[in-house]
């Protein structure tokens, strides 16, 4: 299920949404786009870098401010 943790160092679908304020739509829409790429997990429930996460943020707050 979605609810499941990911190790440490890594987010789950959700985790990345709540992290980034969208949705899990959005989510897969980066994957699609080439802007976040899955580390593991499954097909049905990959899993992200949370450090690639977290410069997808840093640059999206970086454009807000500009």
């Amino acid at each position: 299920m979605e609810d499941e943790l990911a190790p440490p160092g890594r987010y789950t679908t959700r985790d990345v949404a709540r992290a980034l304020g969208t949705s899990t739509g959005a989510v897969r829409n980066l994957v699609y786009r080439g802007r976040l790429k899955r580390v593991g997990g499954t097909e049905r429930h990959p899993q992200y870098a949370v450090s690639e996460v977290a410069a997808l943020l840093a640059d999206r707050q970086e454009r807000s401010i500009a």
